[in-house]
């Protein structure tokens, strides 16, 4: 708005054309008595006059490039909260996976994920970077208007560029602007750390139960069993004959190297089951239903009631991804036993084993030329199972004609099991078993194998279609415990009776051809006693291992409760951890605080960006309230700037660009010294300042000036005194 439209009537005003708002708006001289009369409305000067007269400029609200500034924070902000919010959820939630489609895309295409990656980290550190060194440009710019010395002007230049400068009397400056420059660099592999997505194992907490031989409870209802059914029942014939044997040989042929993977129920054990039954669905074998008949006692195979499930409140439990594979790992009940195998001593004869009472019961010597059974040998195995009670089974074999058997194509390896303790002394915690082999398997001799079952605590792991246990604890029986050892002596007597067939034995030929698969030579020449005994003792574990196992199962089998709900009294907790294969992000480990450390460049170099922009926001501040006082004074007609000189600056002056800085010395009285090495040292320590021409005065002349050392000013001063 123009001068002129302040004017009203009744006042006359002179306008007089002039260069400058000084000479117009001054006064004309006083108007005498003797003067005509004025005119009452006001004046309207020449259009040219009105031109002339400058207007009052309008002052801004804020601060030239004070947006840009801001923006500058706004930016490192978010770069620098994203950088920490990330990691804080990592820390937060431990483990971070994307969604299942999008694991399938980065294990198909692990060379894009690693240009995405690559990508993502290289925008991020160049934008941090970029805004450092504006940020340092900026606030050198505005420092150049105060005095500063060549060496720090050049330091400064040196970070403007991203760059290092290297001066061996200045190890302070050259140490700082190496770390920068170092930080700037690490930027990329700081990010390209913190965001690649690597393989691991979720983990997610699981809980549940099963069932639990092992209380006086469960005693009761075994109990209950036996007096209905009996301990072997014709459904679980079968099941109990080939099971206890397969297991048996598998556990023995495992010491001796030999693959052991073992099938039940259609779950898989590596070597033995370790008396568990799978707490895992996907890993519990058969979903078949059993037969009203076919539950605890008398099953015969079919689906198992599982109780497993996520743990309540786990943190995992919000998300799971699906991932690439599933392991898990469970804490469970199992049963396995200590066997130990020696052979008797001639002076033990309190044990009274006795293989001396057979008699032929069948011949035929014209069976002979058609291969028929040619005659028949019945055996009255006994032993004595303490307090001088008899424990006696029978065997057939078979014999020719003559009642004589082929000791070299037929085997005899009788057993006894002795179901209570050998004397009265003795707890009920274990049993006793005798065994002899003869013809074949005379290589085993009259021995005594003492079997010591144990309550145990088992580590199960469920990966590759396969179980494997390992125990962690173990407890001997207890008194209440008496009808589970009853029934595991019943399946190991079953075992030792219906392995024996007419012309071998499983139990020897188990421990023939372990033996001699592992060694060279005729067995019964080369056969070490120490071995055969572990084998036997794996065998028999075996056997035990499987008979808790076929327990559990039976009494876990779908339709054994009503509405296949274990009570609680018969429940035994369950737990264990899922770990699920995916890719993605996991909390660091304390020992290796990787992705802290790869924080450490955005954190200094963000702390140094803000720090510049703060100061340049503050200077550009204090230059903006120089600016509305010039303004006012300018509405005031004050000559602020004679008093005061020139409050503000206009330079668009650019330090990192080289021929600004030449042209800021070649229009300047800059004076330095030559190019010798003290000559360089005094021009490191110059003391310069930037100054530039009037505004709106042409030409625009931006130039450095020399700055005088205050100590040499103060003596200049002192001999003018």
């Amino acid at each position: 708005m123009h001068a002129c439209s302040k004017v009203r009537a009744p006042l006359s005003i002179y306008f007089y054309l002039s260069d400058h708002i000084d000479s117009a708006l001054t006064p004309p001289p006083a108007v005498s008595a003797f003067s005509p009369p004025l005119a009452i409305s006001a004046y309207s000067p020449p259009p040219m006059m009105l031109a002339s007269i400058p207007s009052t400029p309008s002052h801004p609200k804020f601060p030239e490039k004070f947006g840009r500034f801001t923006a500058i924070v706004i930016v490192q902000m978010v770069i620098l909260t994203f950088g920490f919010g990330f990691l804080g959820a990592v820390a937060y939630f431990e483990y971070l996976a994307p969604s299942n489609s999008v694991c399938e895309l980065m294990v198909n295409h692990p060379g894009e994920l690693t240009m995405v990656v690559t990508l993502i980290a290289t925008v991020l550190s160049v934008t941090a970077a970029t805004l450092f060194t504006f940020s340092v440009k900026e606030t050198l710019r505005r420092r150049m208007w105060k005095p500063i010395s060549l060496i720090h002007l050049s330091t400064g230049v040196a970070l403007a560029e991203g760059s290092h400068i290297l001066k061996r009397q200045f190890k302070g400056l050259t140490l700082l602007t190496l770390f920068i420059f170092a930080m700037l660099r690490l930027l990329t592999a700081g990010w390209t750390t913190l965001l690649t997505p690597t393989y691991f194992m979720w983990p997610v907490q699981l809980n549940g139960s099963e069932l639990d031989i092992t209380g006086s409870a469960f005693a009761i209802i075994l109990q209950e069993e036996f007096l209905a059914n009996g301990l072997i029942q014709d459904n679980s014939f079968e099941i109990l004959d080939i099971g206890a044997m397969l297991s048996g040989v598998v556990a023995a042929g495992y010491t001796f190297g030999l693959p052991g993977t073992f099938n039940f129920n259609g779950a898989k054990y590596n070597t033995s089951t370790q008396g568990i039954v799978p707490t895992i669905e996907s890993f519990s074998g058969s979903d078949g239903v059993p037969n009203a008949n076919g539950t605890r006692l008398g099953f015969s195979g079919g689906n198992i009631t599982v109780n497993t499930g996520i743990r309540p409140g786990s943190r995992a439990s919000t998300h799971i991804p699906q991932g690439f594979s599933t392991n898990y790992s469970m804490s469970q009940q199992g049963l396995t036993a200590n066997v130990s195998c020696q052979a008797m001593d001639s002076s033990q004869t309190q044990y009274l084993w006795d293989t001396n009472n057979s008699y032929v019961i069948y011949t035929n010597a014209a069976a002979a030329s058609n291969n028929f059974i040619t005659g028949l040998r019945l055996w009255n195995i006994s032993a004595n199972c303490g307090n001088n009670a008899l424990a006696s089974y029978e065997y057939v074999t078979m014999v020719d004609a003559n009642g004589n058997t082929s000791s070299s194509g037929s085997g005899f390896l009788p057993s006894v099991v002795c179901l209570g303790p050998m004397n009265e002394n003795q707890t009920y915690k274990n049993f006793t078993i005798f065994t002899q082999g003869f013809y074949k398997y005379g290589f085993l001799k009259a021995s005594v194998c003492d079997v010591v079952p144990l309550l145990t605590t088992v580590r199960a792991d469920y990966s590759n279609e396969q179980i494997s246990s390992e125990v962690t604890s173990s407890t001997p029986f207890r008194p209440e415990n008496a009808e589970l050892l009853l029934f595991i002596a019943a399946v190991a007597r079953f075992q030792s009776i219906n392995s024996q067939g007419l012309t071998s034995s499983t139990i020897g030929d188990t421990l023939y051809s372990i033996y001699s698969s592992t060694t060279t030579g005729y067995v019964n020449n080369n056969l070490n006693d120490t071995q055969v005994y572990l084998e036997l003792e794996d065998y028999w574990r075996g056997v035990v291992e499987f008979s808790a196992t076929f327990l559990r199962s039976g009494f876990m089998a779908t339709g054994s409760f009503p509405d296949n709900i274990i009570p609680n009294n018969l429940s035994s907790p369950v737990t264990g951890t899922m770990f699920i294969s995916t890719i993605g992000w996991t909390r660091w480990a304390r020992d290796s605080p990787t992705y802290l450390l790869a924080t450490i460049p955005l954190t200094i170099i963000s702390i140094l960006t803000f720090a510049c922009a703060s100061y340049c926001m503050l200077e550009a501040w204090k230059e903006h309230q120089d600016r509305k006082k010039e303004h006012e004074a300018h509405a005031k007609h004050q000559e602020y700037n004679e008093h005061h000189g020139r409050v503000h600056h206009r330079a668009h002056f650019d330090v990192s660009n080289t021929l600004h800085l030449i042209m800021a010395c070649a229009a300047g009285s800059l004076a330095l010294k030559d190019f010798s090495k003290n000559g360089i040292m005094e021009n490191e320590v110059a003391m310069v300042s930037l100054d530039e021409s009037e505004p709106g005065v042409e030409p625009i002349i931006k130039r450095f000036v020399p700055v005088p050392d205050p100590a040499v000013s103060s003596i200049s001063k002192e001999v003018d005194i």
